[in-house]
């Protein structure tokens, strides 16, 4: 049965791929982004685009109000550690009174939320590796903390009102579509280097490991998600270190460029790897692309990105 669906961020990169899915699926599908981030073109044609910031309370109440959803997948973010750290009162409004506008607007229509949180930003260095849900967070940067607050939220509204909201603590994602600006997205940072002939500058020198996993499997697990009240890691439960991330796409670039070596930035992590384990076993979920062949996709995918733009 075809639902109606909001998508939070949905101009965006993960976004833009959910309204897709989901459209595929047959759902009638509704977008809401203030577009600070996201692209409008990247919007599927057959879903509708609202032009809102979610900090915009009595807005976005009128919106779901009309579309009257049956199910809500928020993305919409100020998903920058660097930006965090220089303004946190933005990214506590977007993050935190964002989704509670979100939960409420939802809470009002019956309708379940699947929320996008962060898994190595809000589990910080500390933590055992994999990491899994019941880690007590500890994050280094306002965005990890901001991520913690929000789910709170969420988890308290799920209580509360009974809806089954759901928690999807996301690993390193990356994939086509992805913006080679800012600091997010190594993946397309990195291939934006290379397409240029560019050196980049790999923070760390290249040693901290992330848990990289794929849009299209991401997009599967919060899809699969919704209507489960729950906290999830959604990664591969591999660590990967930002130069072998490097060392990956040069080779499918056929290039040999040496990367600038620079120390971690104020709220950057050393490490980060999730277990999914829980993901799986509740869900039914579990990542389909490896790393080498999900960076060669990637490339290639935005390689031709890049030219066409």
């Amino acid at each position: 049965m075809s639902k109606r669906a909001i998508v939070t961020g949905g101009a965006g990169f993960i976004g833009s791929h959910v309204a897709d899915a989901l459209l595929a699926e047959g759902h009638e599908v509704h977008v809401i982004d203030d577009l600070s981030s996201g692209a409008a073109e990247r919007v599927p044609p057959r879903a509708e685009l609202v032009e809102l910031d979610i900090v915009e309370e009595r807005s976005l109440r009128e919106l779901f109000d009309r579309v009257a959803p049956q199910a809500v997948y928020h993305l919409a973010a100020q998903a920058s550690v660097v930006a965090s750290v220089q303004d946190p009162g933005r990214d506590c409004d977007v993050n935190v009174r964002g989704t509670l506008n979100v939960l409420e607007a939802a809470g009002a229509h019956g309708a379940p939320v699947v929320f996008t949180s962060t898994g190595g930003a809000l589990y910080g260095d500390e933590a055992p590796r994999p990491t899994p849900e019941d880690r007590i967070p500890a994050p280094l940067s306002p965005y990890g903390a901001s991520k913690w607050a929000a789910e709170s939220y969420v988890r308290t509204w799920a209580l509360s009102a009974g809806v089954p909201h759901t928690v999807a603590r996301l690993g390193n994602v990356y994939g086509p579509r992805q913006s080679p600006h800012g600091e997010a997205g190594v993946v397309a940072i990195f291939t934006g280097h290379i397409n240029e002939g560019k050196q980049p500058k790999l923070y760390g020198h290249g040693k901290p490991t992330r848990d990289y996993i794929y849009v299209a499997d991401v997009v599967e697990a919060l899809l699969a998600a919704s209507g489960t009240a729950g906290v999830y890691n959604i990664a591969t439960g591999v660590e990967t270190d930002v130069m072998a991330i490097w060392r990956g796409l040069l080779e499918t670039a056929g290039v040999e460029i040496e990367p600038e070596l620079a120390d971690l930035r104020p709220g950057e992590l050393q490490h980060s790897c999730l277990d999914i384990s829980r993901a799986r076993a509740e869900l039914g979920w579990s990542p389909k692309v490896a790393i080498e062949a999900g960076l060669a996709i990637t490339y290639r995918a935005l390689t031709e990105e890049f030219s066409a733009a």
